[in-house]
């Protein structure tokens, strides 16, 4: 079948989720426009769904029908042949009324009759109302196979047994449940397997997309884990020295470092998104808990260690801000250094275990400055309950991302993972601790490549997922 490419009509009454069905099938939040009125597609769209770079599906948005009762009682009050079936349809969209009263109707059957199969969108918490039967057989004139697509499922008023036995009355089956907005890849997998069961001369091209949909969700899912170990670890590694005799000193490379970690996870944050393609300014201001790519609520505060479970930890010295740890042992020779350079701390830290930095650091009167456990356990908490939140997203969703949840007792809990103690003692493994905290710099200190593919293996174990230290984590690529 090579250059061919099947193309698909999403059809249904107005409203009922048809680009917001689109755009989940194609990861593009940009397809199209969705809002909750009515007939806010007013013309056929479409856009090509890509295999390894090559047009697999041409999807089609359609207006939505609104006046199916009208086009049957055209047809009564014009009859023709017995058993005329689709030719009737014909004889209908060519008088003046389907391009006047019932233009709209008539662009989606004319899309329909130019399709191979059509998706019927049905918003399942609506009932079965006789307007939607009309719609039906209306479309059957069209000589098309009709796969029903239950949209909305997840709601708590979804009416699905009432609509799966009343499309059986009218002889269709083979009905889909698919929520455009709460995403589930089951269900998009049994969406393209009903495809294949109807269009049997592309089944081999549909299991061939079904396998690379596969692919890029576990990739995805490899890179997102990735992006959040290599956070926690810029920042378990991040270390500031610090007098601590001297509190104006003190508090101001408090600030700096805390400033450089917040900037860290508003990083993380806006990689996350876009590489779930949820990217743009309506979804990280609009959809998301976050603004300008920052959680509503501080990481440095009690509150948002309460919002997760957390105690507030106790730093080890006098005066650490909230969020941060002071270590206390010094020799008390007030320096007043502050914070020192990258090199610096490149020549300072060259041992192993990290013992000979801390007893040299004592000697001079130094104190470490870090992130505390306590924060620590929050930032992957955050980072991880987005992940979900992300991965569980359907792109036809306008409503706020919900990154709510339970299920990480472990990262509340248990101990650190050990790649983050370690990470303590390397501060190398940071670029926190170079000017400007920058990522272009970085050639891989040893180990830590190693590390951050060993800590993405424990973020990607989500809840209940296995037995491990801590747990979880196509081209161009709806409304009417």
């Amino acid at each position: 079948m090579a250059g061919e490419i099947l193309r698909v009509a999403v059809v249904g009454h107005t409203n009922t989720g048809k680009t917001s069905l689109l755009r989940t099938l194609l990861r593009d939040t940009r397809f199209g426009e969705v809002r909750d009125a009515p007939a806010t597609t007013r013309h056929v769209e479409g856009a090509q769904l890509l295999v390894d770079g090559q047009p697999l599906l041409a999807l089609y948005d359609t207006p939505g029908l609104e006046d199916a009762p009208g086009i049957l009682d055209w047809l009564e009050a014009h009859p023709g042949e017995r058993h005329e079936g689709a030719r009737a349809l014909h004889r209908f969209l060519d008088t003046p009324e389907a391009t006047g009263r019932f233009d709209q109707e008539a662009k989606v059957l004319r899309q329909l009759q130019a399709s191979d199969v059509g998706l019927y969108v049905i918003d399942a918490r609506e009932p079965v109302l006789p307007k939607y039967r009309d719609e039906l057989t209306v479309l059957a004139l069209c000589a098309r196979p009709l796969l029903p697509v239950l949209n909305f499922t997840a709601s708590p008023g979804a009416r699905v047994d009432d609509w799966r036995a009343a499309l059986a009355e009218l002889g269709l089956h083979a009905v889909i449940d698919f929520d455009s907005v709460v995403f589930d890849a089951a269900g998009e997998r049994r969406l393209f397997e009903k495809l294949s069961s109807v269009l049997d001369a592309w089944r081999v091209p549909l299991a061939r997309l079904l396998a690379v949909r596969e692919r890029d969700a576990q990739w995805r899912r490899e890179a997102a884990t990735r992006l959040v170990a290599d956070l926690l670890l810029d920042v378990a590694a991040a270390v500031v020295l610090v007098d601590a005799d001297d509190d104006a000193a003190r508090r101001r490379d408090e600030g700096v470092l805390r400033e450089a970690v917040r900037a860290r996870e508003q990083r993380c944050n806006e990689q996350l998104i876009e590489l779930f393609a949820f990217g743009g300014v309506e979804y990280a201001v609009e959809a998301l808990p976050l603004e300008d790519g920052r959680w509503h609520t501080d990481l440095f505060t009690p509150e948002a260690l309460g919002e997760y479970g957390l105690k507030a930890g106790r730093g080890a010295g006098v005066g650490a801000a909230a969020g941060l740890a002071v270590d206390a042992l010094s020799a008390g020779l007030t320096l007043g250094v502050g914070t020192l350079t990258g090199a610096m701390l490149g020549a300072l830290f060259g041992d192993r275990h990290g013992l000979g930095r801390r007893w040299f650091n004592r000697l001079r009167g130094y104190r470490e400055l870090r992130v505390d456990d306590a924060t620590l356990r929050l930032l992957a908490l955050r980072q991880r309950r987005l992940l979900r939140a992300l991965e569980r997203r359907g792109h036809g969703a306008v409503t706020p991302l919900d990154a709510s949840g339970n299920g990480d007792e472990r990262w509340r809990s248990a101990s650190l993972p050990r790649t983050l103690l370690r990470a303590r003692a390397r501060p190398e493994w940071s670029a926190l601790n170079l000017a400007g905290g920058s990522d272009a710099w970085r050639v891989p200190a040893p180990g830590r490549e190693e590390a951050c593919t060993e800590l993405a293996a424990r973020l990607g174990e989500l809840p209940g997922d296995g037995p491990g230290e801590v747990a979880g984590a196509s081209a161009p690529s709806g409304g009417a």
